[in-house]
C-alpha cells in the first residue's frame, strides 16, 4: 500500500505500513476501500481485470443470476461479487496477496472519468465530442489525447477540466492517463461508456466508469506500474452539475429516466379552456411556464418529465389546430435550451418524442364527437 494512503484523512491502519510490504499491500488497499463504502473484488495478479471464474461458472450458458458462488464467498463474476465484508476481504487477499483491487462503481455510487493518453489517430470530427459540432475551420493540430478533448469540452462550458480538479480524488494510471473520482448525486445510476462510442460517449479517449463497471483502486500495482493517488485528497467530491448535465446529454442515464407520456394534466386542460383561437400566445406561455421554471434550479426539478409533458401537451394543441407546430416546437426548444443549455441533443429527443405522442391525442377546448 502506498504510504500516502496512510494520512490524516482517516485511513484505517488494518496493516501498519511498515509491516505491509508486498505481501500486505493489496489486503490493506482492499480494507481501506471497503471502510469508505466502496465494495471491492480481486483483480488477476499483475492485471487490471478480474481473475478467472471457477470451472462451473466458466461453463457455456452459465449465468451469475442464482449462482451459488457469490453467497458462498467466492470471487466469481468479477465486480458482481464485490463486497464490504472485512472477513471475506481477508479470506480473499490474505492467501492471495498478488491479487489487485477493483472497486464496483455502481454499489459505491461512484462516477469515475477515465482519461486516456494513448497516441491514436483522430476519429472523424463528429466523434470527438459526441453531439457537438466541430467545424472544418477549427484547427485540430496537436489534439492527441483524452486530456485535450475533455479540456475542450470544459472550455465550451466555461469551467475547468476535471483533470485539474484538485478537490476530488485523482489517480494517475501507469500508462499516463488519469482517473477522476466523483460521488454520484441523488443515487443516479449513471451508465458506463467507452470513449466516443456510437451508443453513448462523453469524449474521444475519455471513458466513464459507473453503474455496471469497476475501477482499479489507488495503490494497486500491475505489470505496467502502480495506480497512484495525486495530492492529498482521498475522497471523491460530488459530481459537478455541469458534468452531470453533460453525462445526461450524452446518454449516460437509463432510458427509463425519460417519463412516458401520461394523461394530460389538469394544468394543460385549463390552459386550453382558458384560451380561444385568438389567444395562442397566452396558451403557449401557459404550457411553457413549468419548463421555464426549471431553469431557476441548476439540476433536478424533474426537468425531463416536465419537458416531456409540455411537448405532449403542445402536440395535442397542434393536432387540434390551436397552435402552429413549427412555432410551438421552436418556442419549446428555446425554453428547454434556456433551462438546460448543456443537453440540447437530449432536449430535442424528448421534444420530438413527446410532441409525436401528443399529435395522436388532439386537445380541444370543448368536447367533440
Amino acid at each position: 500500500m502506498p504510504a500516502e494512503l496512510w494520512s490524516s484523512h482517516g485511513s484505517p491502519r488494518q496493516v501498519p505500513p511498515q509491516q505491509a510490504g508486498a505481501a500486505g499491500q493489496s489486503l490493506a488497499t482492499a480494507q481501506w476501500c471497503a471502510r469508505r463504502g466502496w465494495p471491492v473484488h480481486p483483480l488477476a495478479p499483475g492485471r487490471k481485470f478480474p481473475p478467472s471464474n471457477c470451472d462451473n461458472c466458466r461453463r457455456p450458458g452459465h449465468s451469475s443470476t442464482g449462482c451459488p458462488c457469490r453467497p458462498a464467498g467466492r470471487w466469481c463474476h468479477g465486480f458482481l461479487a464485490a463486497t464490504l465484508d472485512q472477513r471475506r476481504i481477508c479470506d480473499w487477499w490474505g492467501p492471495n496477496p498478488q491479487f489487485g483491487v477493483g472497486v464496483a462503481c455502481g454499489p459505491a455510487h461512484l462516477v469515475v472519468i477515465d482519461i486516456d493518453a494513448h497516441p491514436k489517430q483522430l476519429p472523424s470530427r463528429d466523434r470527438l465530442l459526441p453531439g457537438i459540432t466541430i467545424r472544418d475551420s477549427v484547427d485540430l493540430a496537436g489534439l492527441t489525447t483524452g486530456f485535450h478533448t475533455l479540456a475542450i469540452l470544459a472550455a465550451l462550458r466555461d469551467v475547468s477540466s476535471p483533470a485539474d480538479d484538485a478537490t476530488t480524488l485523482r489517480v494517475r494510471t501507469p500508462s499516463g492517463g488519469l482517473h477522476v473520482w466523483y460521488r454520484a448525486r441523488e443515487r443516479c445510476q449513471w451508465q458506463c461508456s467507452s470513449g466516443s462510442s456510437q451508443g453513448r460517449g462523453l469524449a474521444w479517449q475519455v471513458d466513464v466508469r459507473a453503474h455496471g463497471g469497476y475501477i482499479v483502486a489507488p495503490g494497486t500495482t500491475t505489470r505496467s506500474g502502480t495506480y497512484t493517488a495525486i495530492g492529498d485528497i482521498r475522497q471523491p467530491a460530488v459530481l459537478p452539475s455541469w458534468l452531470a448535465q453533460e453525462l445526461e446529454r450524452t446518454g449516460h442515464l437509463p432510458a427509463r429516466r425519460v417519463a412516458a407520456p401520461r394523461p394530460v394534466p389538469a394544468r394543460a386542460r385549463q390552459a386550453v379552456l382558458a384560451a380561444d383561437g385568438s389567444h395562442s400566445r397566452k396558451t403557449l406561455s401557459s404550457v411553457l411556464a413549468p419548463v421555464e421554471a426549471c431553469g431557476l434550479v441548476p439540476e433536478g426539478a424533474g426537468f425531463s418529465e416536465t419537458l416531456n409533458r409540455a411537448a405532449f401537451t403542445l402536440g395535442g394543441l397542434v393536432a387540434a389546430g390551436r397552435l402552429d407546430q413549427d412555432k410551438a416546437e421552436r418556442a419549446l426548444q428555446a425554453a428547454a435550451t434556456a433551462a438546460r443549455p448543456a443537453q440540447e441533443r437530449r432536449n430535442t429527443h424528448i421534444i420530438r418524442s413527446g410532441m409525436g405522442a401528443g399529435l395522436k391525442h388532439p386537445l380541444y377546448a370543448r368536447s367533440r364527437p
